[in-house]
């Protein structure tokens, strides 16, 4: 007997949502008893939340806010919802989490009635409200509401029930205030609101931003002088709208107008001026600097330098670097006798040999900038190929310092061989072997530091890999200057690969952070073949560990490097991004409209009802589009392509797939011009199931496009 798994999803469905009404509450509720012909009157959706619990505003910070989807009789209008002056929602640890409301919200719009309406009949309104409830976890809710109101002629009462509760609402919405003026000056990454003309000090002023142009849950500094209350207001950096104004509200916990003690939010709408000190900021985010980048800031700037020299510094921690930093100086010790300006003297040469090696990939970086745009190397990471490439490099990286697997002895190894070598010029291309073997244990806080080196212009650039230079070299350099200090530094021992692995995971989030860009620059199925990828070079990294680590059998070893190259290769190439074919179908939305024009052109109609979170649905498209056949026959066909995508809730799509009978998907329909109903395709397919239900490979619904 086949457990009946759809039947259990439904249940729980039926539980999730009578869950969720148990939370929040939705009715529908008037300002008035009665309705007058062609007079527009307010009528509110009333939630009521649970303690702990709360719902959105309009800019709801995360989350979204609630939204109304009216259902109204022939000839009715209903406007927006006017949100009423928000608060700030915070988490039990105090962290602010959105912009929202709790225990009794009216959330008014206003409806207008025809003329026509006949007293003494009666008029019902419907809508479905949709909201998302947070307390330590979200929920989605809806609820259809409706509210049954009777015609008159007669001026409305107000209503016995809801009236005095929605006025009070309608009373207490955000305004302007004559007295009170407001001015907005931009200055970099802030935003200073100035706001004049009112009474007494404000108490606790927030600022909420209508558009998200202000960061919702960073703090606002507060300061109030005289008559004036300033707000420092960070700006979101996710923010992609117009800069040109400061729309939204400015909360108080008393009044802003005299005689109105529930008018807490104050309407603001300003033009955002430019300080003179901020231009740049404010405007491109920088000056235009020299050939090859944009100039750093001096602040931005020295703050890029610490951070080049704490990397290079921190490089002499790794394990592959660290145990043979005393060696070397002792080798200084033993070439120059006890001289101890020829100590100092390998010393600076070591110093030489390491800023040598790290001259040489800056100058690297001036060449390939010198080749122009052709190269993109100013624009690096809005290449998909190039951001894989570098997400496949720091998860080996990342891996490699876990633990999984080792590299860097044979080339520490040579170094010792090269060391032995007489004279400055055994410790100058010790330097640069130091540089070789402490490049692939890359420690975190180099990563910033080289991805602002990419960015600046030539002669920044070089100076940021000298510190880097410097920052690796620096302890080399105080050891041959006081080689006595030798006994003073740490013992080599288990703390290091401790050290070492800890390092990994900030290697591991800028993985994250790169599939993150990759995920706007590829689609879906590019995306998913990328965490392929990246996966199967992850495996090859754990097969060279496991089977070609240091003492392991000659063939052994063989077997694990040809492995674990194999598996390299087959990562790139799985995960590699890549240009979509001008043959592949493109998919358009589906909607009832989308699929009655295309068949009133004649024309075949396939219709994918998917979800990214479909694993089924992922393989149908690619086992079924992949194929040049079918490709090819959607082509000569005409076919018109449109994806019905249920990644997230779509309450069209829910509509269409239970006209079906349908609460799953996969789910395919092909409609063809000859039929009136479509052919239902089955969940999973192949090309011929799609080939074969299509017909004679198209040829018999071939039209002009």
């Amino acid at each position: 007997m086949r457990f009946p798994f759809t039947l259990v999803a439904a249940i729980l469905s039926l539980l999730a949502a009578a869950a969720a009404h148990a939370q929040v509450s939705a009715s529908l509720a008037s300002a008035v008893a009665s309705v007058q012909p062609g007079q527009a009157f307010t009528v509110a959706i009333r939630l009521e939340h649970e303690p702990h619990w709360h719902t959105y505003w309009i800019n709801a910070g995360t989350g979204y806010p609630t939204a109304i989807e009216w259902e109204l009789p022939e000839g009715w209008t209903a406007g927006d919802i006017q949100w009423p002056t928000p608060q700030v929602i915070r988490d039990r640890t105090g962290m602010i989490t959105g912009n929202g409301y709790e225990g009794v919200v009216y959330l008014p719009v206003e409806v207008r009635p025809p003329a026509d309406l006949r007293p003494g009949e009666s008029v019902t309104l419907k809508a479905a409200v949709d909201w998302l409830m947070c307390a330590d976890v979200c929920i989605p809710g809806d609820q259809a509401v409706e509210l049954t109101l009777p015609v008159a002629a007669q001026s409305p009462e107000a209503h016995p029930d809801h009236g005095d509760a929605i006025r009070a609402t309608l009373d207490s919405l955000p305004r302007d205030v004559d007295d009170v003026q407001a001015t907005a000056t931009r200055d970099g990454e802030t935003i200073r609101l100035e706001v004049t003309g009112f009474g007494d000090a404000p108490a606790d002023p927030w600022f909420f931003s209508t558009d998200g142009l202000v960061q919702y849950d960073e703090p606002q500094q507060v300061k109030v002088d005289g008559g004036t209350l300033q707000l420092v207001l960070p700006v979101s950096d996710s923010f992609e709208g117009a800069t040109d104004r400061l729309a939204g509200v400015l909360r108080q916990e008393r009044s802003w107008a005299p005689g109105m003690t529930s008018l807490h939010g104050l309407a603001i709408d300003v033009p955002i001026s430019t300080a003179s000190s901020g231009v740049a900021a404010a405007g491109t985010g920088g000056t235009s600097g020299s050939a090859g980048g944009t100039t750093a800031t001096g602040g931005a700037f020295f703050g890029t330098l610490a951070l080049a020299f704490v990397g290079g510094l921190i490089l002499n921690l790794m394990p592959c670097v660290f145990p043979v930093l005393g060696i070397k100086i002792l080798g200084f010790v033993n070439q120059a006798g006890a001289d101890r300006r020829k100590v100092a003297m390998h010393g600076l040469v070591f110093t030489l040999g390491v800023l040598a090696s790290f001259w040489t990939l800056a100058a690297l970086l001036a060449v390939l900038r010198a080749g122009g745009e052709q190269l993109g190397w100013g624009f690096q990471l809005q290449s998909p190929a190039f951001v894989f490439a570098l997400a496949a490099m720091l998860l080996v990286f990342g891996l490699a310092m876990s633990g999984v697997f080792e590299f860097g002895l044979s080339a520490t190894g040579v170094g010792a061989g090269l060391q032995m070598k007489q004279g400055l010029g055994g410790s100058f291309f010790t330097g640069v072997l130091a540089t070789v073997v402490a490049t692939p244990c890359s420690a975190p806080f180099l990563a910033p530091a080289l991805g602002a080196a990419l960015a600046l212009p030539t002669t920044q650039s070089f100076i940021v890999f000298t510190v880097i230079g410097l920052g690796l070299s620096v302890p080399y350099l105080l050891l041959s200057l006081f080689p006595q200090a030798v006994r003073i530094l740490p013992r080599p021992g288990a703390w290091m690969e401790t050290f070492k692995q800890a390092m990994a995971f900030p290697l591991y989030a800028t993985v994250g952070y790169l599939v993150w860009v990759l995920a706007g620059q590829t689609s879906e199925n590019g995306l998913l073949m990328a965490l392929f990828g990246l996966t199967v070079v992850a495996m090859a990294a754990w097969l060279y560990g496991r089977y070609a680590a240091p003492g392991a059998r000659a063939t052994r070893r063989r077997f694990g490097f040809a492995g674990a190259l194999v598996l390299l290769a087959f990562g790139a190439w799985l995960g590699w991004p890549r240009a979509a074919a001008p043959t592949d179908v493109v998919w358009q939305p589906w909607s009832p409209e989308a699929v009655a024009a295309a068949r009133a052109e004649g024309r075949p109609v396939y219709v994918d009802f998917t979800a990214r979170w479909c694993a089924t649905c992922q393989t149908n498209k690619r086992l079924v589009f992949s194929s040049d056949e079918v490709k090819q026959t959607f082509r000569d066909a005409n076919v018109a392509t449109l994806k019905a995508d249920w990644t997230n809730r779509d309450a069209a799509i829910t509509a269409e797939l239970a006209k079906w009978n349908r609460s799953a998907v996969p789910f395919n329909l092909l409609y063809l011009p000859d039929r009136d109903t479509p052919v239902v395709l089955p969940e999973l397919l192949t090309p011929g199931v799609v080939l074969e239900a299509l017909g004679a490979e198209g040829e018999k619904y071939n039209v002009e496009s």
